[in-house]
């Protein structure tokens, strides 16, 4: 019992087991129950699920509310929270720095099923295969971020200049997102898919779900394990989310470096990431502007790094960040949804 009263990185383990249990859980109804059997995820289903994730990630703040009011104090890496002047205080801008991460990895993640819908149309995988592909991913995406955001808090906390880094790489990062909004990754040119078929026994064609299967060896006749064309698709969603944790790990600590609020606040925006790609894939087109809110986002965040020094005394209000944040997305996705009306009306026709 003492050991689950520990604190690890600011708040006791029997926290952030609790957490992963919550994570695990949904992920067993997700797949065990919601989708047991393949078939093809239509955009009603998909909406369906996206608002269940959502409401996850936006109920989560009320958890958040309830621990830092009760657990978290004066010991907080993140000054703000630290110097709360009361218990409610504390747990309220607990709330809003996660509420900001939240809206920021969702982006984030928003902006990544464009990469992810170029892998799966380069490997012509079935639509009724794609959740496979994406749950499975999911599971790496928690271990790999809890990698990241673990080695991330402790050098924030060994070394305070690693914040002013976070930060150059989120003004780098916005600056060439704006420079080259339009450019499109080569799938074919990818350096990793042409190690695994140089190395791999890769299937000239899929085998249903499976990412392994075995077959005779066109030498020796023997039954061999081989991969397929879905496990190489895996690896390469693996590969576009370790790309895109190097901007979000940095954006997230660049709003706190609350190791406990910027893991959750990952993870519950990764969840509704598939579920959410398959109403998003087809209409993504439409969000084309939402790229620039985003990345005068990253600026901002960035940023406010260095200007919280100068003009805040420290770190810039959460409240302002949250404002900051949630206007420039919002009218990120309404310019959007304005300037692409045409194409929505061409589509129907």
């Amino acid at each position: 019992m003492e050991l689950l009263t520990t604190l690890w990185l600011g708040m006791p383990v029997w926290i952030w087991f609790s957490f992963i249990a919550v994570v695990l859980a949904v992920l067993a109804f997700d797949l065990g129950v919601m989708h047991r059997e393949a078939h093809e995820i239509g955009v009603r289903e998909s909406l369906n699920m996206s608002a269940l994730y959502i409401g996850l990630g936006l109920a989560w703040a009320a958890v958040v509310y309830w621990i830092y009011l009760t657990y978290s104090g004066s010991s907080s890496i993140d000054p703000q929270i630290a110097a709360a002047a009361t218990p409610s205080e504390r747990a309220w801008t607990a709330v809003q720095l996660y509420v900001t991460g939240y809206l920021v990895e969702k982006t984030l993640a928003l902006d990544n099923v464009f990469i992810i819908s170029m892998i799966f149309t380069y490997f012509a995988v079935p639509r009724e295969y794609q959740h496979r592909v994406l749950f499975w991913g999911i599971l790496g995406v928690i271990v790999l971020r809890a990698i990241m955001i673990g080695l991330g808090a402790a050098l924030v906390m060994e070394f305070a200049w690693v914040m002013y880094l976070f930060a150059a790489i989120l003004i780098a990062t916005g600056i060439k997102m704006l420079v080259m909004m339009d450019s499109k990754p080569d799938i074919s040119n990818n350096p990793v898919l042409k190690f695994l078929r140089k190395h791999l026994r890769v299937t000239e064609t899929l085998h249903g779900q499976a990412f392994l299967v075995r077959q005779p060896d066109p030498k020796t006749g023997k039954a061999v394990l081989w991969v397929t064309p879905l496990f190489l698709c895996l690896v390469l969603v693996e590969i576009a989310d370790l790309v895109f944790a190097i901007d979000s790990v940095p954006a997230i600590f660049a709003i706190t470096p609350d190791a406990f609020i910027v893991y959750t606040s990952n993870i519950f925006a990764i969840l509704g990431l598939r579920a959410l790609y398959f109403a998003l894939a087809a209409v993504v087109h439409r969000f084309h502007y939402l790229k620039y809110a985003l990345a005068l986002v990253l600026i901002f965040i960035g940023a406010k790094i260095f200007l919280g020094d100068w003009l805040f005394g420290g770190k810039v209000p959460a409240a302002l960040s949250l404002s900051v944040t949630a206007g420039l997305l919002a009218g990120g996705i309404l310019f959007s949804l304005w300037k692409t009306h045409d194409r929505k009306q061409t589509a129907m026709r």
